[in-house]
């Protein structure tokens, strides 16, 4: 029996994809590859406030004769009330860990309809052991019905020239916020006495002055570090495979997507030891103390020194990640739900 999927791909349709935006567009292609489901679309739409098409556009359009077995909410919020079963996905709890990150109306949606969805929903994914754990203790979730289903690589593997510089360099991905911990990146970097340029990519480099992207800016200039700002992929894909190690000194994450992406091209990596990274990294990089400069600062030393075991392993690691798997776990929750 072929599954019939409702899909809220407003987010793959973004200009810019980043973060939930790759997961809705990259899940959406793997189960379009399958013959086992057949997912639709569902680009919002009858002029209606974002909202109000979530929770009530979208479910009433679902209710004709063509409703579907299921639907799937691909970034939290899932309509209470809907004709038909529910699947939400969960990749991090950052709005409730680090609420200065958003503005207030945003953090305000996330926390208030999250919560909701994850209690409503038939069955809610998350991309990772700790996001799952995170969702099952703030929320108090039904076990039962969280199912984890990790995230693969979604970022383009090129093969436009690395860049030519006369200097190696350390690579970090995030945006200018603060739990991308940067500054203390930055600190560890000039303390380490190591040759190596440090270059941050993400969106934030170019905020006014007065705004804390544009202080942590900078800031971060200040000390020496290169800041491109955001980059189109075939770009950040040539500087990734260039780079001497990725750097990744975040304070929270659902998921270590910029981990993964390292480690498929063979790119040593440091990244701090929280529970997302630590069970992305799987043994294959090199792990700090985000919280501590000097650790930090050490382990830069041993990405670099180390750099041709940590590339190979982190190689072999990134063999278990595949958006083809994903896609046939997202359908085993399908079914589930569906039954």
């Amino acid at each position: 029996m072929t599954l019939r999927a409702a899909f809220d791909a407003r987010d793959a349709l973004q200009a810019d994809l980043r973060g939930w935006g790759r997961y809705a567009a990259d899940l959406l292609s793997a189960l379009g590859r399958r013959d086992d489901v057949r997912v639709v679309g569902h680009a919002g739409g009858d002029r209606l406030p974002e909202i109000a098409w979530e929770q009530l556009g979208w479910p009433a359009r679902l209710a004709g004769r063509d409703r579907p077995d299921l639907l799937h909410a691909p970034n939290c919020f899932l309509p209470l009330v809907r004709p038909c079963p529910g699947v939400v996905t969960v990749h991090d709890l950052a709005f409730e860990v680090h609420p200065d990150d958003f503005t207030p109306r945003t953090g305000w949606k996330y926390r208030t309809f999250t919560r909701r969805s994850v209690r409503s929903a038939e069955a809610v994914i998350c991309v990772s052991r700790a996001t799952a754990d995170d969702v099952l203790e703030r929320y108090d979730a039904d076990p039962a019905r969280v199912h984890v289903v990790p995230n693969g690589p979604s970022l383009p593997l090129g093969d436009a020239p690395v860049p030519d510089g006369e200097r190696p360099y350390l690579l970090a991905i995030g945006d200018l916020r603060a739990k991308k911990n940067l500054e203390r990146l930055a600190d560890a970097w000039r303390r380490s006495g190591l040759p190596h340029r440090l270059v941050i990519v993400g969106a934030g480099g170019t905020h006014a002055p007065d705004t804390p992207g544009g202080r942590l800016a900078a800031g971060l200039r200040a000390r020496g570090v290169e800041l491109p700002g955001y980059l189109p992929d075939a770009e950040l894909d040539a500087l990734l495979r260039g780079a001497a190690a990725l750097v990744h000194p975040s304070l929270f994450e659902g998921f270590g997507l910029v981990v993964l992406e390292a480690m498929v091209r063979g790119v040593p990596v440091a990244c701090s030891d929280i529970p997302s990274l630590r069970e992305t990294a799987g043994g294959a990089a090199v792990l700090f103390d985000p919280r501590d400069v000097e650790d930090l600062a050490r382990a830069l030393t041993d990405v670099v020194a180390r750099g041709d075991v940590h590339g190979p392993l982190g190689r072999t690691r990134a063999e278990a990640f595949s958006w083809d798997r994903a896609a046939e776990e997202t359908v085993a929750v399908y079914r589930l739900v569906a039954s």
